[in-house]
């Protein structure tokens, strides 16, 4: 069920969402040669534990999935495209990678999420390309997040502008609508046709995530079941924001 939240709520959701973006920057200003994926979920833990908030993904258990996810942080290396685990099998960060670190935090009872891809040092010009790109996407599909218009209206925007560039949309993965929890109503695609899908309202707080292949959109589960791939190896960007719709320009509430 798609839910209008109150301007209390929102106020509230601002405030996490600034937060959650102050911890997101300094988590991503770690990823540097030499350092492991379980010292960023570490220092995710201890931010996202500060004021009484809490890390949104640690426990969480979506519907389907086998056991909780066991980590404060989405952290995906090249060729992962989103959910990887930090934790469990660390990797550390080395030249040339590409790195998406998604997090998500309850404030006050309230949930945002954000994600962001970042460079490890110094990365050739097509993973520089990916990264630009994935991240214009998102503000062209937070353009057409307005009262009146539909997901798909934001899908196609997204679909539009990412079209003439060599990368394909993750299959299957999508944006999604929060705030009383991780994930809710509606279905936020990355692609789609004009006026199709639910009509956004004022007050509606949706998380909008394009994510982009070198290759295939075809991506695989991996065992742990969580951590998704691109098919073909090639690597995935990703970028997120939580926005509020209102009756004039959508409220980024995570930058």
């Amino acid at each position: 069920m798609v839910t209008i939240k109150t301007a209390e709520e929102i106020e509230i959701l601002k405030e996490g969402g600034s937060r959650l973006a102050v911890i997101l920057r300094e988590l991503c200003s770690m990823v540097k040669p030499g350092v492991s994926t379980k010292e960023i979920n570490e220092r995710a833990r201890e931010l996202g534990s500060m004021a009484d908030d809490r890390p949104a993904f640690l426990d969480y258990q979506p519907d389907g999935a086998r056991r909780p996810f066991p980590a404060s942080v989405c952290v995906s290396v090249n060729d992962e495209v989103v959910h990887g685990i930090p934790n469990e099998h660390p990797y550390i960060f080395k030249e040339g990678d590409i790195v998406t670190v998604d997090m998500g935090l309850v404030h006050r009872g309230l949930f945002t999420d954000s994600a962001i891809t970042v460079a490890v040092g110094k990365i050739d010009e097509s993973a520089a390309l990916l990264i630009k790109i994935t991240k214009e996407a998102l503000y062209k599909g937070i353009d057409a997040a307005r009262a009146g218009n539909t997901v798909g209206d934001i899908g196609h925007a997204i679909e539009t502008f990412t079209q003439s560039y060599p990368f394909s949309h993750a299959e299957g993965l999508a944006g999604h609508g929060v705030g009383y929890a991780v994930h809710e109503d509606p279905y936020v695609p990355n692609t789609g046709k004009k006026g199709t899908g639910t009509v956004l309202k004022s007050g509606m707080v949706i998380a909008i995530e394009p994510m982009l292949n070198e290759g295939t959109g075809r991506v695989t589960l991996e065992q742990d079941g969580y951590t998704y791939r691109t098919r073909d190896g090639k690597r995935s960007a990703h970028f997120e924001h939580t926005i509020v719709i209102t009756e004039h320009d959508p409220l980024i509430i995570t930058k």
